[in-house]
């Protein structure tokens, strides 16, 4: 994605990761960036340097529980939701919801106004 679209994911991190988990129940961080970089067709990737800063903090506020597993020799980070965590991941998707459709209203043409 393009830097001015970067703007927009900063915005946005902390409620796709608390979605994604509240759909699977358990991701680590690789698997997070491939399921978006897959549900949204290449146009956005999330880098591990915004993906774990935002893990670390959603874990310090307590929306997250961590678990390390053995898998093929090395030790990988798993990542669930709590109770609040849970119920934070609804009201910041309702949240957006609300955002994205008073955007989608504010950016639509007006009658004989043309963008350009």
């Amino acid at each position: 994605m393009e830097a001015t679209s970067n703007e927009f994911l900063r915005g946005t991190l902390k409620t796709i990761v608390l979605k994604l988990l509240a759909e699977q129940g358990r991701m680590y961080g690789y698997e997070i960036t491939q399921s978006v970089k897959e549900r949204t067709n290449g146009e956005i990737t999330l880098t591990f340097g915004a993906l774990y800063p935002v893990l670390h903090k959603l874990e310090q506020e307590g929306f997250l529980l961590t678990e390390s597993e053995e898998v093929d020799g090395r030790l990988r980070k798993y990542y669930t939701l709590t109770p609040s965590g849970s119920a934070t991941a609804i009201q910041k998707v309702s949240e957006f919801e609300r955002f994205v459709e008073a955007m989608q209203t504010l950016l639509q043409s007006q009658q004989g106004l043309t963008l350009g």
